[in-house]
């Protein structure tokens, strides 16, 4: 479902930019609100969350899904952890379409996808070992990496049951926003993959924003 925020980027707390086929990690706190803005058109921004107290407690598809009645996420969608409980809710979305079932590219998947051939290209799997070896303080290790969203990338759901990696719906300046509603862990690769056609083969930065929900 398309909705507009009414949030002004002048009052973010936090305002950066990812540089396309590069990772990135914040805590968001409880009550802020989150936005992955798409620049240029079609990015796959490869994300996962966990709780700040506990990083046991993660993100869970299986959870989100089956729990929501949905296979995409858009507003209205809750993020469930592992436990069970909330640990976002997307508030604004103007692409409609996220996929959580396709997961996060890794040189082994290269492989298999594409071509042997293939294996030694960057992948999301690499960014987000880079990210938790510079934030170490998380204590998040490489088998703490399950369970992703893949934000503006169209993955849709044949009627005979399989996954098809389809060209992306989105475009430049489509963004989706989500209320934090505990603390939470953000870990995100900005896919640097070149063969998917999500991305137009064309890997780009996204820009994120945060803001305090008492100053939005």
């Amino acid at each position: 479902m398309l909705t507009e925020s009414t949030l002004n980027p002048a009052k973010a707390v936090i305002d950066e930019i990812c540089p396309a086929g590069e990772p990135w990690m914040k805590v968001i706190r409880q009550g802020q609100v989150f936005r992955i803005l798409d620049l240029e058109g079609n990015q796959a921004v490869d994300t996962l969350f966990y709780s700040a107290a506990d990083r046991e407690e993660r993100y869970s598809a299986v959870d989100t899904i089956q729990r929501n009645r949905n296979l995409y996420l858009t507003v209205g969608t809750t993020l469930y952890s592992t436990e069970g409980n909330a640990m976002l809710t997307i508030v604004a979305d103007t692409c409609g379409r996220h996929d959580t079932l396709g997961g996060a590219c890794a040189q082994e998947s290269n492989t298999v996808r594409y071509a042997l051939e293939k294996r030694f290209m960057h992948a999301c799997r690499d960014n987000f070992m880079q990210a938790i070896t510079h934030h170490h303080e998380h204590g998040l290790e490489k088998r703490d990496i399950t369970h992703n969203i893949n934000f503006f990338m169209n993955v849709p759901v044949t009627p005979t049951g399989g996954l098809t990696f389809e060209d992306g719906i989105s475009a430049p300046g489509k963004y989706v926003e989500m209320r934090a509603e505990m603390d939470v862990i953000v870990l995100i690769s900005n896919c640097p993959q070149l063969n998917n056609p999500c991305n137009a083969y064309n890997p780009t930065p996204v820009r994120l924003l945060v803001w305090d929900g008492a100053t939005a």
